[in-house]
């Protein structure tokens, strides 16, 4: 017995420890079924959910779900990433709250009781691990997430640490992974190098300092130049113009002295000097800018490092500025400037500056040894994947994102210097020598080749970006570099879904290196790029704004069906999405429609019938709902395999909500309350058909509810039969199910009282009043399909008489339905000039709102400096304005006839 009213959390609960315990979620082997696989992107191990995770797992869900229904053997992998400089710091933070710190050969600062080497670190991190970490995962499971958890992996497991090692040594024997001095992020306060993804670009106030530069041999001549980091000039070693700028033409081969440095720096001719910005001289820093790298490489300039690792000035610099953190340096170096007279003007000056996203501090380009992958030389093969079609995109959009970036790309940084990760399997000799292999004994045996001696080597203390192992995620996980059963059989993926911001951080190198390390073999055959989740205004959540919404809060509110319902309902290709609580709060309702429909059917005797043969329905209301849901699956299936995730909800809302619950049923009611046997029996069969079929299409998007409903109408009576998630079941319809006939008759009843609905709610005629209908000009078709269906247009119409042919009374409104014109005499039931008074006011209201808008969005400036999504948002609310007043202004009009 269904309880009154549906309760997510604690069905929730049950039916997923059900599934775990039924193993429906773990990938079969089954060579008899053809495999899909998805491997998750894998979620920092740090993390906790939000609604981007949300999406993500959402999406992916529905495929896994549909799928298995689809009779597939389906992997749905799944596990954490060590993330390592985010674990660091949590790490870090919970030492520091016991005083303890890491040793990084530093004296003890004030305060703390010890320090701990990287051996003991290292094992406090794998006991937070052990503790803490991987909550994302439990919370994946409140989502309904159904992975194959008996598979987990974490990107530091034994397994995926040896394939890490594999790929390192035979990259760098194959000469591309490689040792080099060039740029990098630099984070002072972390001390590490990091991703551009781990840079966030901040709007600052600043300002552009002009400096004057004499010209070394002509008195009185300067060439001026602009910077907004005047720290950075103690490492110019160059200025640059354009070639074709004739107003440095003659300067171009001679030298400027550095002011405060004394030092001759070469003035060259460069096309990245632009002569319409500032004064058209451009210094060159090539150790602190990268576009100034490029151009002293192009230039062959000396590389000037003014910074130590904290972003404080070190000895390449002037004895005054030595040990002066950078912006004490910025003042310094201006004072002095000035004190020289060289200070030409001061700008305010608002600009982007790069900041680490964990640490907040400006980043600083850095010249530094780091370790290197030769990505261009990866990237071909990759390219030519996606443009030969063994790899596509959707939206295909994507693939001009992913071309751009990969064409262009640059060597790709991998060492970071932390201690938590994989540590780069290299090892030094007493000369610098490096030996790479996969493990001490065999480097050992390297250096005594190399040495013709034994030899004590030390090892690179750096690990590998955290990108370098999620990397090797479709095939690490799998077993690699083991030729294990998994590898052979689920490899290589068929859907990868992600956001468009890792396209290149992780798309682009997995498609890299699955394609070098398994045989020319794409990842995945699909990659699907969702939208962002934004406010209901459009805007980026974030905790600054006040903005976020917590899927776990929304679970607990309104449960998970209807988190992920009204997702997918928004997840149109291309479009980010706009979500609000009261969206989450409108499918809720539809969750407690569907719990009430089955009630309905409950209350009504429905029950299953294991021979019940729709092809056989005598009832024209049951031969129309069964040709509607054979409709409807075609629908939903085909959205579901074109990524049109929001299609496929909307045809399961238009028929489960419209079609079953609003028309079906009503239209079923004299059926099931009346004396004809047969009909009452084969309404009751047919409403549960229906409803279960429909449970099955809902399935993948509505896990919880459907499964529930399944349990308790389905053919285990109570709970005792078959899981609905393990049956290879999805609904299949015979053509010859779909009745025109049906589809006509009971589709002109439905247009028929939806318009008289429609004519009501715009004159504002009282729900519980009845009114007489007149129709004129109607043909014996339609006088038929009257006759036929009398009952139900003056019960659900609230239609108290019905004739044909009359005279239009005075104070009518009109329609018309197919060549009918529908007469509704409503003098007697509403005050006809009280009506036109207030639609009118309605409508001058919004005139005034679109005019408002109109203005608003024709101001160049508004369009100019307003966020993007502020433009989008008052754009809608136009269009919605126009929309409501088109409406308004048929109401009025049918009034104005009357």
């Amino acid at each position: 017995m269904l309880e009154k009213t549906y309760s997510p959390d604690e069905v929730e609960a049950r039916q997923y420890s059900r599934w775990e315990a039924a193993d429906a979620f773990s990938a079969k082997f089954d060579e008899s079924k053809e495999p899909f696989t998805i491997m998750i992107p894998p979620p920092n191990v740090t993390g906790s959910l939000h609604m981007g995770h949300a999406l993500n797992n959402t999406i992916q869900d529905i495929l896994c779900r549909y799928q298995r229904m689809q009779g597939r053997d389906v992997l749905w992998q799944p596990g954490t990433d060590h993330a390592g400089i985010a674990t660091q710091m949590v790490v870090e933070r919970q030492l520091a709250a016991e005083g303890i710190e890491l040793d990084r050969g530093m004296p003890l600062a004030p305060g703390n009781t010890r320090q701990i080497g990287r051996e003991e670190f290292i094992e406090r991190v794998w006991k937070w691990r052990a503790q803490s970490g991987g909550t994302i995962l439990k919370q994946l499971r409140r989502l309904g997430a159904s992975c194959d958890w008996q598979r987990e992996r974490f990107t530091m497991d034994e397994g995926l640490s040896q394939a890490v090692l594999k790929v390192f040594v035979q990259l760098y024997r194959e000469k591309l992974i490689y040792r080099d001095k060039r740029l990098v992020n630099w984070d002072p306060r972390f001390h590490t190098a990091i991703s551009d993804l781990e840079v966030e670009q901040k709007e600052t106030d600043g300002h552009l300092w002009h400096f004057k530069y004499p010209i070394e041999g002509e008195e009185g001549r300067f060439i001026t130049v602009a910077t907004t980091r005047p720290e950075t000039m103690l490492g110019d070693t160059a200025v640059a113009v354009h070639p074709d700028d004739e107003r440095y033409k003659d300067l171009v081969g001679k030298f400027a002295v550095l002011p405060l440095v004394g030092r001759r720096i070469p003035i060259v001719a460069d096309d990245y000097a632009d002569p319409e910005q500032g004064s058209g001289a451009v210094k060159i820093t090539p150790a602190h800018d990268f576009n100034d790298f490029e151009v002293g490489k192009r230039h062959g300039l000396e590389m000037i490092n003014v910074f130590d690792r904290d972003a404080h000035m070190n000895d390449a610099v002037p004895q005054d500025y030595r040990g002066l953190d950078r912006f004490a340096a910025r003042k310094q170096v201006v004072a002095d400037i000035e004190a020289l007279g060289l200070l030409e003007k001061i700008d305010p000056h608002r600009h982007t500056v790069p900041h680490g996203d964990r640490s907040g501090v400006p980043i600083e380009p850095y010249l530094t040894d780091q370790w290197y992958v030769d990505a261009a030389t990866l990237a071909r093969p990759a390219i030519a994947a996606v443009e030969s079609g063994k790899t596509v995109f959707v939206p295909k959009q994507w693939e001009k994102t992913y071309y751009e970036w990969m064409r262009n790309i640059q060597p790709w940084c991998i060492s970071r210097q932390l201690w938590w990760g994989h540590q780069v399997p290299a090892w030094y000799g007493p000369d610098g020598a490096v030996f790479v292999a996969h493990d001490e004994s065999e480097a050992a045996e390297q250096a005594k080749t190399h040495y013709g001696k034994a030899v004590e080597l030390t090892r690179d203390p750096d690990v590998l970006d955290t990108w370098f192992s999620s990397a090797l995620w479709p095939f690490s996980t799998l077993g690699w570099p083991e030729e294990t059963p998994a590898l052979k059989r689920y490899y290589p993926g068929d859907v990868l879904v992600t956001g468009f911001d890792i396209i290149f951080f992780w798309v682009a190198r997995m498609m890299m290196d699955g394609l070098h390390f398994m045989d020319g073999e794409v990842p995945f055959h699909t990659v699907y790029i969702h939208a962002l989740v934004r406010d209901e205004k459009g805007q980026k959540m974030s905790k600054s704004k006040g903005n976020v919404l917590d899927p776990l809060d929304l679970i607990d509110k309104f449960g998970a069906d209807a988190v992920r319902f009204t997702l997918t309902a928004l997840a149109a290709q291309g479009r980010d999405i706009k979500l609000s609580e009261s969206r989450i709060e409108g499918y809720r309702n539809f969750c407690t429609k569907i719990w009430n429909a089955a009630r309905f059917c409950e209350m009504n005797e429905c029950r299953y019938e294991p021979g019940y043969d729709p092809a056989a329905n005598q009832q024209r209301v049951n031969r129309w709902i069964v040709s509607q849901l054979a409709q409807t699956e075609p629908k939903v299936r085909k959205a579901i395999e074109d990524y049109r995730f929001n299609e496929a909800a909307q045809a399961l809302y238009q028929f489960i909500w419209n079609t079953y619950c609003d028309w079906y049923l009503e239209f079923a009611k004299p059926l099931f309350q009346g004396d004809d046997a047969a009909a009452k029996a084969e309404t009751r069969a047919t409403a549960l058909w229906v409803l279960h079929k429909a449970l099955f299409l809902l399935h993948p998007i509505m896990p919880f509810l459907t499964e529930e409903l399944w349990q308790q109408s389905g053919p285990g009576e109570g709970g005792v039969g078959e899981n609905l998630m393990t049956l290879s079941d999805w609904p299949a319809f015979d053509a010859g199910l779909i009745d025109a006939e049906a589809d006509a008759s009971l589709g002109w009843v439905v247009r028929l009282i939806s318009q008289i609905r429609a004519v009501r709610s715009e004159m504002n005629v009282p729900p519980g009043a009845k009114i007489a209908l007149i129709v004129n000009d109607a043909s014996a078709a339609s006088k038929a399909r009257f006759a036929d269906h009398e009952a139900l247009i003056r019960t659900l119409a609230r239609v108290e008489t019905l004739v044909f042919d009359q005279p239009v009374p005075k104070g009518s409104v009109q329609d018309v339905l197919d060549e009918c014109a529908l007469v509704l005499p409503l003098a007697e039931v509403i005050d006809l000039a009280q009506e036109r008074q207030r639609l009118q006011k309605e409508m001058d209201k919004l005139n005034g709102e679109i005019v408002k808008l109109d203005k608003k969005l024709s101001n160049e400036q508004f369009l100019a400096k307003a966020p993007d999504d502020v433009v989008a948002e008052q754009r809608e609310r136009l269009a919605d304005s126009r929309q409501t007043l088109s409406k308004l202004q048929s109401a009025l009009d049918r009034l104005a006839s009357a």
